[in-house]
């Protein structure tokens, strides 16, 4: 098995059709399909079910596609640190969570960026389930994420927790009752405090499931929600969003998760996360 034939499998499923793979990849077909019988000749399987309609993965080319996906991705991450340009020493592959990255995850990257300006920076933005799986892959070396759960290999340190506010649109909104009040997703403990604070209210008919779309939807139409401060900094201080007094606070727990063995060799890792 070598990384043409994974790159074949990869490129068929994102084609698919063996005909189309041939020209992304720019060899004949008689190539792609080579590749392809060696790769099923050493998984043991078919890995790929052909007819008129184009080509789809069976059960077991489903399981090798996700392996091959990541070994693709580790592969080009390692020929960036390896082929770093002149005067770089490193590079820190940070993976975070897409609500942690306003004022957070962007105030980490701007004081490396500019403290040392000898490492280089990979940033992937996604859901907690994205963010856990590149670290549990080795595609990123440290993450903020509001999971706390560590595997073995991995260290985390808890940051200072998430201050979820409720702000509104229209700085007269009722604290309960509110018809265009939306709910955000922030995690278990909110859920089960929001449930207890708000246990004779109408439920809400809109709810998001992070809290950058919230916003965004609220800014544009109107409304009401629970967002972190960090997050809604800017829009309260240009009276975009209102901070609505004697509403109940909340907390949510954010953690920094790295990679052990990524971090023994990071001197300047607390001096940065002192200047958060």
């Amino acid at each position: 098995m070598n990384l043409q034939e994974l790159r074949t499998l990869i490129a068929i499923v994102e084609t698919g059709s063996l005909v189309r793979a041939s020209q992304v990849l720019n060899v004949t077909q008689s190539t792609v399909t080579a590749r392809l019988k060696t790769l099923e000749d050493e998984v043991g399987q078919t890995l790929i079910n052909r007819n008129k309609s184009g080509a789809t993965l069976t059960a077991a080319g489903v399981r090798l596609h996700r392996y091959a996906d990541t070994i693709s991705d580790l592969w080009r991450q390692a020929r960036q640190e390896t082929s770093l340009p002149d005067g770089m020493s490193g590079v820190c592959n940070l993976a975070c969570e897409s609500d942690l990255w306003p004022n957070l995850g962007q105030r980490f990257f701007h004081q490396l960026k500019r403290e040392h300006p000898e490492i280089a920076i990979s940033v992937w933005l996604g859901s907690q389930t994205d963010v856990s799986a590149w670290l549990n892959d080795g595609k990123s070396d440290i993450a903020f994420t509001y999971r706390s759960a560590v595997r073995q290999g991995q260290g985390q340190v808890e940051m200072e927790p998430d201050n979820l506010i409720l702000v509104s649109t229209d700085p007269n909104s009722p604290l309960r009752s509110d018809p265009t009040y939306v709910y955000v997703e922030a995690g278990e403990a909110f859920g089960r405090d929001h449930a207890i604070a708000y246990a004779n209210t109408n439920a809400t008919r809109i709810s998001f499931g992070n809290a950058t779309t919230g916003m965004e939807y609220i800014l544009n139409s109107g409304g009401s929600a629970y967002l972190p401060s960090r997050l809604v900094q800017n829009a309260l201080a240009d009276t975009r969003l209102h901070k609505l007094p004697n509403a109940p606070e909340f907390k949510r727990s954010v953690f920094l998760t790295f990679n052990k063995d990524a971090r023994a060799a990071w001197a300047w890792l607390d001096g940065i996360l002192g200047l958060l």
